[in-house]
Parts: structure tokens; sequence; C-alpha cells
């Protein structure tokens, strides 16, 4: 999810999202999400494949090979729309024509060939890294995931295992997996690791938008140079449970400390190519060229700031301007005024559906085909690029790679055979390593100048 420039939610403020005010996103994606979404109109985004008979093509591939999705924010939604109160929000109907609308709903997700979701249980990055209640916070995203999947029996259920994502989806349903957005959700403790392990969590984002107290994010400032030795100590013991490394949103440093440390392959769950577009969230091709080497899986996302360099550029000098116009003390309308007159003369530029198979072309030169997926963060961000406005759309994306020429073995590589493949090695990985050793029993201990601050909170 956007947050900070980099990755964007739904909300505003920076607190704990206890209502729809508290889903942290600043008011400049608020607005440019705002505008973005009243250009496209709130309605249900459909694949015509009567005219392309690629598309019917790519719906054949995603019957035999169902797609695995790495990251998805639709538990969020849940958190600011209703509360969490999962009895409140269908998703049997549809929820485009919600305001604001939604990228995610069961037909949907069935147009699209989903077999696997990685469901996001996020909360709020903060600058003192974890706060007291975070691992209360993730429990209560876990608990929605769960009872999503009891609300909707006939459609999902939950996957702990490769195994499980394959029995589930020959049976006709929606494995749902668990994935925790930010290193934040354990409050610096093994403990937590192991406990949201056992509760289902089945990846873990090492940052989000702002450091933890034990790695570094790519959109907050150097402080350990990668990770520190309680991070690493973190990985190891991420790699004995069997929870895949997940590198999105980490900084370069914390990518290469990583893979000089991690025993089982990682992922990076919704991160595209650096090299396509120049944002901090992207992979540099330094790290894809180790991925190969490491046989992980880039799982690559379709936030518009992170696929277009045009509009990364954009963003700068949008954000910027309205950064000026609050240093100037124009406030109000005026503030409104101004920036749509900004807007008017420096209309943002479009992401595309095309833009985003350029960054599948990139990874797949670079680190091999076997080592892409895809993790599109729908319902994390306010807009889509054109032509995969929501999770219907995932056909059109690989009919355009056929037309490409990617063979249907390799597509049903990048829909899911990848990750299947990393978390069956993961999985054996966690099996030697449980064998070999127990439960870390090392302890975070907070730097002197921080143990007086932390003492302080409530």
């Amino acid at each position: 999810m956007m947050r900070n420039g980099s990755t964007t939610r739904q909300g505003s403020g920076t607190g704990d999202r206890g209502s729809a005010a508290t889903l942290s996103i600043p008011r400049t994606l608020l607005a440019l999400a705002a505008a973005m979404l009243a250009a496209h109109g709130a309605q249900a985004f459909q694949v015509n494949d009567a005219e392309d008979p690629l598309i019917t093509r790519a719906r054949e591939i995603l019957r035999s090979a169902p797609l695995v999705d790495g990251h998805n924010d639709t538990p969020g939604q849940y958190l600011w729309r209703v509360e969490n109160r999962v009895s409140e929000l269908d998703l049997t109907k549809g929820t485009a024509d919600l305001d604001p609308f939604m990228h995610t709903d069961i037909p949907r997700l069935r147009a699209g060939g989903v077999g696997a979701q990685f469901w996001s249980v996020y909360i709020p990055a903060s600058e003192t890294g974890s706060r007291p209640g975070d691992v209360r916070r993730v429990i209560d995203q876990i608990d929605v995931v769960k009872r999503m999947c009891r609300a909707y029996p006939e459609h999902l259920a939950l996957a702990y295992t490769a195994d499980d994502i394959e029995r589930i989806a020959r049976g006709g349903r929606i494995a749902s997996l668990i994935g925790m957005e930010g290193g934040q959700s354990i409050e610096a403790s093994l403990g937590a690791l192991r406990q949201l392990y056992d509760l289902g969590a089945r990846y873990m984002t090492l940052t989000h938008s702002q450091n933890t107290e034990w790695a570094d994010s790519s959109t907050d400032e150097r402080e350990f140079g990668g990770l520190s030795a309680f991070g690493e100590e973190v990985v190891r013991e991420m790699n004995r449970l069997g929870m895949l490394v997940d590198l999105s949103h980490v900084s370069p440093e914390t990518m290469h400390d990583a893979l000089d440390i991690a025993e089982a392959p990682v992922i990076f769950s919704h991160s595209s190519a650096r090299a396509v577009c120049d944002h901090p969230r992207n992979v540099p091709d330094d790290v894809l060229t180790r991925v190969r080497e490491t046989k992980g899986v880039v799982m690559v996302t379709f936030v518009p700031v992170f696929v277009s360099e045009d509009l990364r550029v954009w963003f700068e000098a949008y954000s910027a301007e309205r950064d000026r116009l609050r240093e100037a003390g124009v406030e109000g309308d005026d503030f409104d005024r101004e920036v749509a007159a900004y807007r008017a003369k420096h209309p943002a530029p479009e992401a595309t559906l095309s833009q985003v198979a350029d960054h599948i072309d990139h990874i797949r030169d670079i680190a091999g085909v076997e080592c892409i997926g895809i993790g599109g963060d729908y319902d994390g961000v306010g807009d889509l690029p054109t032509g995969l406005e929501d999770v219907s759309t995932y056909p059109a994306l690989f009919a355009e790679l056929l037309r490409r020429g990617y063979t249907e073995e390799e597509l049903r590589m990048i829909a899911g055979g990848n990750v299947l493949r990393v978390m069956r090695e993961a999985e054996a990985v966690a099996r030697r390593l449980q064998r070999e050793r127990g439960p870390s029993e090392i302890l975070y201990e907070a730097p002197a100048s921080a143990e007086g601050d932390g003492e302080s909170e409530e």
C-alpha cells in the first residue's frame, strides 16, 4: 500500500486505524487518487474477450494454473469501512459501486482466474518502529481473514502450505493465505513472530514505509545500513519457521543483507523493476541478479507510481508544488484552486498494462522467467494502470504476455508455479532447520538512547 509517496492507503492521518480516518495515507496521495477515480468513474471494469482470442487462451491458462497473487489489501478495507465487521461488507456482491469503490469481490476474483490470494494484514508504520499494541492490531486483521473464509466457505478456504493451495484450487475455491505487511507487526519479539506464524501468517514484509527497530526501509532514512544483528536473527527464525521473507518495502542494503543470511528463497510480494521505473520501492538490477542465483520470486505490482517512470517524475513535481503552497501559507479553497490549476496545466501521465508487462520483460531478462510472480496490490491503492483496473483483469495481462511471445508453460510459472516452488523450498528448509535447532532465544535490546523514550510511552 502507498504511503509517504511510496505506497497508498485509503484514509487519512497517521494514527491507528480504528476508523475510516485512520488508514494512513498522506493527503497528497488522497488528492491524486480522488482525481484519478473521478477520471475513471466508479464502475466495474470487465475484459471483453469476445474480440481477442489471446484473452481466451489466457483464461484457459489460468484455469490450468490458477493465479497466486502476492498482495491484496481487502482486509484493510474491512477495517476502515466497517471497523472489521465482516458481516457488513458482502464480497459476493459487486463492490465497484461503493464510494470509494473497491477493486476486489468474489465475482471479479473468479473472472480474473485467481486461485490463491495472499491477503495482507497491515498496521501503519511509525517513526519509532513498532508500538505497544501492534501485535493485537495484527491479530485483529488475521481474524478478519479467517472470518472472511468462514463467511464464504463455498468460495474461500484458508491455506498454509503449497499443497493446501493446490488442493483448494482443485476443489474450485480460492486458497486464502495471510501475509504480514511490515516488521512492526511483531513488536521486536521473536516470540510474537512464532505465535503469529502459528495463527497463519506465511510471509512477513520486513519493513513498511518506515524503518523498524531492526531494519531499514526503502522510503526512510538510513539507520542500520540494512539489517541490525537482531534483524538478522529475525530472518533466521523466519527460515526456521517456514515463513517467507518478503523484501518489498526494504532498502537495497536490507535486501542484500537478507539475501546473505536467508537459507530459503525470498519473495518480493509487490514490487517491480527499478531499471524500468526508478522508484525506491522497486528492485535494483544487482538485487535481481541475486534473486536469480537464489531462485526467489519478484511478484510484479501494479501500483501506478511504481510502474510508470513518467508518472513517478510527475508525482514528485506535483508533491513539491503542494508542499510549496503549504509553506507559502495557502490554505482551504485557495489551496484547492491552486492545486487544480496546477493539474490542469500539468496533467498526470497514465500508467498502463503494457508498462507492467515491460517490468515483467525486464525481470525475465535479468533474473529469469522462473523468478517472476504477480502481486497486484489491489485495494491498497486508489488507482490502477489502464487495463488492470480490478482483479478481474489478470487475463488481459497474460494475453499481453502471450502477444509478446511468452509460452504457455512460462505463463503457468508466472501465474503461480514459481511461488509454489518457493513455498515448497521454504517448507523443506524449515523442516531441516527444525531438526538442527530449536526456537531462537535472542531478545531485542533497545539502544540506550531509546530506552527512556520507550518507558514514557503509554
